[in-house]
């Protein structure tokens, strides 16, 4: 009975009752190859492109919630938004640090694509899409729009996450630690808030109806850009040239499902990401069933990259 209760209640505040933690990291890059899974190119590169996809996306999360925040009317909802900002912002920071002192060294251009998510998170998706003022009558209507899009998301960074947090054959194929530190790290603090963006958007208004049709967005969106901007950076490296990747080639589709066809474990199907959104749209959905929040936090307190930031925070 609780669970329709919740889903009747479009006024719901915080679901959890445990504190989210902002964490500090500090990440080095010195060391880190292009292909930081040895011998899985295709795999370094499709994981690599995410440095690319996340930060205007997330410094877009933390403007939209300051934005809707005086909105929220739930002290303990309010706190976990404030919390969300502030681990949102500093993932930004630390896949940006990744594209300046990663990528960018090692000559791979990839400004074609962050210019590609500025214009998606700083033009179409801002509070005056492509410069147009909304009608004040219309404001809440595109806001919740907006923070509807990003709680579906949020479902699946969770699920990504997930799969991250206990993926185990990464390591045994030889995956440079500092990387498989920050796909670790980003993916348990996904789990650490995975309640955040839902409970805000139930907060908010936000219908279920509406859970269809932002997942069809976000999905399509999601794939179209991972493909887009993979292949993008892909095509610098001479041992695919000859394949000439392309969003719109069938090749770097058929590879990726290859390759997960083979070994989930190195890389999640295209098929199974689709399929992991349609708990999202069932009527019972509630985030704190997706992930175990215990196993997030273990991976927190011991993350290198955390640690290597504590000296840092002291002085």
């Amino acid at each position: 009975m609780k669970i329709f209760d919740r889903f009747r209640n479009s006024r719901i505040g915080s679901s959890i009752s445990y504190s989210i933690k902002p964490r500090k990291v500090k990440f080095e890059w010195q060391e880190t190859p292009v292909d930081w899974i040895p011998d899985h190119p295709f795999t370094s590169y499709f994981i690599n492109e995410i440095n690319n996809i996340l930060p205007a996306g997330e410094f877009w999360f933390c403007r939209l919630y300051n934005r809707v925040l005086p909105k929220v009317t739930d002290e303990k909802l309010a706190e976990d938004v404030r919390a969300f900002i502030r681990q949102e912002a500093m993932h930004a920071q630390a896949h940006v640090s990744a594209n300046k002192e990663y990528l960018t060294v090692r000559n791979i251009d990839i400004q074609r694509n962050l210019d590609l998510m500025d214009f998606l998170f700083g033009k179409l998706l801002a509070d005056q899409p492509l410069g147009i003022t909304v009608p004040k009558a219309l404001d809440h209507q595109w806001d919740l729009f907006r923070v509807g899009i990003v709680a579906t998301v949020e479902h699946m960074t969770c699920v990504l996450g997930k799969y991250a947090l206990y993926n185990t054959q990464w390591e045994k194929l030889g995956a440079d630690p500092n990387m498989l530190d920050l796909i670790k790290w980003h993916g348990a603090e996904e789990i650490e808030h995975r309640t955040v963006a839902f409970d805000l958007y139930r907060h908010l208004g936000g219908g279920y109806i509406s859970r269809y049709y932002q997942s069809v967005i976000a999905i399509v969106a999601i794939l179209a850009l991972w493909v887009d901007g993979a292949a993008h950076i892909m095509g610098q490296d001479p041992r695919f040239a000859d394949k000439k990747p392309a969003f719109y080639k069938p090749w770097i589709w058929r590879e990726w499902a290859s390759i997960a066809q083979k070994d989930n474990r190195i890389m999640p199907h295209p098929l199974w990401l689709v399929s992991q959104q349609l708990g999202y749209l069932m009527p019972w959905y509630d985030p704190v069933h997706e992930a175990k929040t215990e196993d997030a936090i273990a991976y927190l307190d011991q993350s290198p990259a955390a640690k290597r930031a504590l000296p840092k925070v002291a002085a």
